[in-house]
């Protein structure tokens, strides 16, 4: 009963998460968003002082490409040789290289240009979705799935939900203040990777689900 009550949860999350990206993708076609970009800029720009500007190149640092693959090894060795979950590493695997292939899907259909207001950074390449903010959900969010249910207390599992949120939001913030992304860019990858990571989730539960009640039904 329980289980198919996350499911159902992680069904409606996949569902919102499909619909608001529609319809931001749509507006963001339309370029009617960009009085609100323009004031979300301005006001996490305004904030700039040279000892955050410090902070934020470290995560946005934190979210590069070479870190996440670090970070995923790492994780995968844990998977694998620690704790020998091999239907757990083959879903991070999944759901990491998809996102990333999602992003380059998603940037090639809307070809939409980087900001160029106030840059202290430079790059290249389109900007919506954010691929940092697309690694960042996706990296962290299924981590805190799979550490879920080794954390025993209540304690560490508020920790675990409060460290994934805070590296998610702080790695998306940190491209806006490098004036790299426009604001709906960063939310845009939140909700493209919300729809992939949940629907990746619902499939594996529904597959661990049938594979132990098959097991059930051989052992009876």
């Amino acid at each position: 009963m329980r289980l198919r009550l996350y499911l159902s949860i992680a069904f409606a999350i996949s569902v919102v998460c499909l619909i608001c990206f529609s319809i931001l993708s749509l507006q963001i076609s339309e370029n009617s968003l960009l009085s609100f970009d323009s004031k979300m800029i301005s006001l996490i720009q305004g904030l700039e002082t040279p000892w955050l500007t410090v902070i934020m190149k470290f995560f946005t640092f934190v979210g590069s490409a070479p870190i996440v693959i670090l970070l995923c090894l790492i994780c995968l060795y844990i998977l694998y040789k620690l704790l020998h979950h091999y239907t757990e590493l083959i879903l991070f695997v999944s759901v990491v290289l998809g996102s990333a292939l999602l992003n380059q899907l998603l940037k090639q259909i809307f070809h939409r240009a980087r900001p160029d207001l106030h840059r202290l950074v430079e790059i290249s390449g389109y900007s919506f979705p954010s691929g940092h903010a697309m690694n960042a959900f996706t990296v962290y969010g299924i981590l805190a799935f799979l550490l879920w249910k080794h954390q025993k207390t209540k304690w560490r599992r508020v920790c675990l939900i409060v460290v994934s949120t805070a590296m998610i939001l702080l790695i998306g913030m940190s491209r806006i203040y490098l004036g790299v992304h426009y604001p709906t860019d960063i939310i845009g990858g939140y909700l493209a990777s919300g729809v992939w990571v949940t629907t990746a989730i619902l499939f594996f539960q529904y597959y661990k689900e049938k594979r132990y009640n098959r097991k059930y039904k051989l052992d009876g």
